[in-house]
C-alpha cells in the first residue's frame, strides 16, 4: 500500500486533505520538507484551525520515516505557531493572527475601460485566496525551484554562487572603511559608468549622470509610479502583465488601465482610443521577452508606440529586465524604444535579479540628467542610498567580463530545455501557441479555469501562476505562466496528466 493511499484510510478530522509524499533525492532534509509542507497547507487554509494531526507514530509509518523524524518536525511547528501539544491528546492545528492586507485605495481598470474593483478583501469563507499577494507570499517561501513552475526565477543551480561569493570576497578585501558608509544617492559611480558601455550596445546613449541605481527593478517602478502619479492619474500597463505593478500603482491612488497585448507588442488601436479617452501620465511595458509571453516588440510596433506617446503627451516606462536572457540582433526582433527615442519621452528600466541573483537587489533607471536627479533626491527622500556593496560585486562581474560568458550559458540552457517542455506541455493538453524561441516563460492556455487548477496544484505541494493573477481585472482566466526552467520534476508532469485528461 502506498503512503498516499495509507494518508487516505486516516479520519477527515486528522487529515483533511493528502499530504505530497516525502523525496529522500530532493537535497532537503525529510524534517524540512514536513515543516514546510504544513506549513503551507496551514497558510493556505488546507489544514484548518484544530485539526488534529496523526500522531508521531501514524506520520512515522504513513511516511516510512523515524519517529525522531516526526518529533522534531512537529517540534519545530510548535515552536513556530503552527501547531499546539495538547498533553495526552496529540498535536493540532494552531490559531494563527491574521494579517492585515494594505488598503487598496486605487480602481484597476480592464482593457474595456470598465472599473474592476478598488479594495478587495479576502472571503474568509473561501480556502485560500488567488490574488497578487497570494502568490507573491508563495513565491517567498523558499519552495524548491523544482516545485514553483509558475515561479519568476531561474532554479539557484541555474545561477552561478561562485561568480558571486567571489566577488564579494573581492570587495571584503577592499578598504574597510568603504563598505561601512552610505554609498552615493545615485549610485556607484564605476557601475554607472559600466552600465553606460552596456547602454551604447543596445544603441541607447545614457551618460554616468543620466543613470540611477535602485534595489532591482520593483524599486525603480515605484520611485519613477511615485514621481509623476498622483491620485486619480492613470497608468496604463500590458494586459497581460508582470502582476506586482497592478496593486502598487492603485496603491497609489493611481487607475490602472490594461493594454491588450498582441504576439508583436500591444493594441496599438486599442492605445490609442484609451489614450484618447484616458490620457494617462504613463505607459509601462515589457518591450522584450515580455512577462508572461516572452513576446518582443516589432519594430513597427515601437515607432507606433512612440508616435502615440507623442500626440497624447505620456511618457513610456520600458522595463527590460529580461534583456540578457535575449539572444540579440539577427536570431528574433527586438526593438527598443529608448534606443529610438534616446530618452526624450522613455524612461529605462534594467537590473541584474534574473541574470545573477534576485538578493542582490541592483536595478537602474536611465534617463534625462534633469529627471535623474530629481528621482535620485526621490530616493534619497525614502531610502537614503542602495547598498554599495552589492553594486561594487556587479560592477566586478560586469567589468571583468565575466557577465557576459555567464548569460551566454544561461540563454544556452534556456534552448535547450524549452522546445522539449513545449512538447510536453502540449502532450499533457497546455497549448503554447505562439511560443518564441527565448526567454523562460511560456504563455500557456489550458482551456479551463487555472484558478481552479492552480488550488489544486497547490494541494499537492506545487506552485503554479493562473492567468487570472497577469491581468488589471483579474478575472478568470484559461491562461497560465510556465517556467520552462522549473518543469524538471516528474510530479507536475503527473498532476497536468491527471487534471487535464490526457
Amino acid at each position: 500500500m502506498t503512503n498516499t493511499a495509507r494518508l487516505k484510510t486516516l479520519p477527515p478530522a486528522a487529515v483533511p486533505t493528502t499530504l505530497p509524499l516525502l523525496s529522500r533525492e530532493s537535497g532537503d532534509s525529510l524534517v524540512d520538507q514536513i515543516v514546510r509542507t504544513i506549513q503551507s497547507r496551514i497558510d493556505d487554509k488546507l489544514l484548518r484551525t484544530g485539526a488534529r494531526m496523526p500522531s508521531i507514530r501514524q506520520f512515522a509509518d504513513l511516511h516510512s520515516v523515524s519517529r525522531f523524524t516526526v518529533v522534531e518536525a512537529y517540534d519545530r511547528l510548535v515552536a513556530q505557531g503552527f501547531l499546539e501539544s495538547r498533553r495526552g491528546s496529540g498535536f493540532f492545528v494552531r490559531e494563527r493572527s491574521p494579517v492585515a492586507n494594505p488598503e487598496m485605495t486605487g480602481t484597476v481598470i480592464s482593457s474595456s475601460g470598465h472599473a474592476a474593483g478598488g479594495n478587495p478583501t479576502e472571503n474568509p469563507a473561501q480556502p485560500q485566496q488567488l490574488d497578487v499577494v497570494w502568490l507573491v507570499r508563495n513565491m517567498f517561501r523558499q519552495m524548491p525551484a523544482q516545485k514553483m513552475p509558475g515561479g519568476g526565477l531561474l532554479p539557484p543551480d541555474w545561477l552561478d554562487g561562485d561568480l558571486i561569493a567571489n566577488g564579494l570576497r573581492a570587495i571584503g578585501r577592499q578598504n574597510q572603511s568603504l563598505l561601512l558608509s552610505y554609498g552615493t544617492p545615485q549610485g556607484f559611480l564605476p557601475l554607472r559608468q559600466q552600465l553606460q558601455l552596456k547602454l551604447a550596445g543596445l544603441e541607447i546613449s545614457a551618460a554616468p549622470d543620466q543613470i540611477v541605481m535602485t534595489s532591482g527593478v520593483t524599486q525603480a517602478l515605484d520611485i519613477v509610479a511615485r514621481h509623476f502619479l498622483r491620485p486619480g492619474d492613470v497608468i496604463f500597463v500590458d494586459d497581460p502583465a508582470w502582476f506586482l505593478m497592478f496593486g502598487s500603482f492603485a496603491a497609489m491612488g493611481a487607475k490602472v488601465v490594461g493594454i491588450p497585448r498582441l504576439a508583436d507588442g500591444p493594441d496599438v488601436a486599442r492605445l490609442a482610443e484609451l489614450a484618447a479617452l484616458h490620457k494617462p501620465r504613463l505607459y509601462v511595458i515589457n518591450s522584450v521577452l515580455h512577462n508572461p509571453s516572452s513576446t518582443s516588440l516589432s519594430a513597427a510596433k515601437a515607432f507606433q508606440i512612440l508616435r502615440i506617446a507623442e500626440e497624447h503627451d505620456f511618457t513610456i516606462v520600458e522595463d527590460d529586465i529580461y534583456c540578457d536572457m535575449h539572444p540579440g540582433a539577427g536570431v528574433q526582433a527586438a526593438t527598443r524604444i529608448a534606443a529610438l527615442d534616446q530618452l526624450h519621452r522613455v524612461i529605462y528600466l534594467g537590473g541584474f535579479s534574473k541574470t545573477l541573483s534576485a538578493n542582490l537587489r541592483v536595478g537602474f533607471i536611465a534617463t534625462t540628467v534633469e529627471l535623474a536627479r530629481h528621482l535620485a533626491d526621490r530616493k534619497m527622500l525614502s531610502t537614503l542610498t542602495t547598498t554599495e556593496i552589492g553594486e561594487r560585486v556587479v560592477y566586478k562581474i560586469l567589468s571583468e567580463g565575466h557577465y557576459r560568458k555567464h548569460t551566454e550559458r544561461l540563454r544556452n540552457r534556456l534552448n535547450s530545455v524549452r522546445d522539449k517542455v513545449i512538447r510536453q506541455l502540449e502532450r499533457v493538453g497546455l497549448h503554447t501557441g505562439n511560443a518564441t524561441g527565448s526567454g523562460m516563460f511560456l504563455w500557456t492556455d489550458a482551456g479551463r479555469d487555472t484558478n481552479v487548477l492552480t488550488e489544486k496544484a497547490m494541494a499537492q505541494g506545487f506552485l503554479l501562476a493562473p492567468g487570472s493573477l497577469f491581468s488589471p481585472n483579474q478575472l478568470p482566466s484559461t491562461r497560465m505562466r510556465i517556467n520552462v526552467a522549473s518543469m524538471a520534476d516528474p510530479g507536475i508532469w503527473r498532476f497536468f496528466e491527471q487534471e487535464l485528461g490526457k
